[in-house]
């Protein structure tokens, strides 16, 4: 069997710019670490107001949901790349730990897939 690299490297490629979008979106690359991502703070302006305690638990709440959200994707994203990264290296669509072909239906369905179902987490 013959895997059409081209189709499953532009598949990669849109899957990477989307899940970017979404990691700018609520999130940074961390500057010590380009290949890291941290969830950003929302901070508004100082206002000449006290601090409402209500709002400071609005905020710390959605930093954590950004957090636990930006985990996710960026994982997702560090999947897309490390496919890129086997196409590259001639050893995409290969199982990781068997070598054994991955066959292309699980491709399609998971183009960062690195492991044969049998070897499938």
């Amino acid at each position: 069997m013959t895997i059409d690299l081209k189709h499953f490297q532009e598949k990669l490629e849109k899957e990477a710019a989307l899940l970017e979008g979404e990691l700018k979106s609520i999130g940074r690359r961390n500057p010590s670490n380009p290949n890291d991502w941290e969830a950003e703070e929302k901070i508004d302006e100082v206002e000449e107001r006290p601090i409402d305690p209500d709002e400071v638990a609005d905020r710390l709440e959605e930093y954590e949901e950004n957090s636990a959200e930006l985990k996710q994707e960026e994982t997702q994203y560090n999947d897309v790349k490390d496919a890129m990264k086997r196409i590259a290296e001639g050893t995409y669509g290969k199982c990781s730990i068997c070598g054994e072909e991955i066959p292309t239906a699980r491709l399609e369905a998971n183009p960062s897939a690195k492991n044969c179902i049998a070897h499938a987490k």
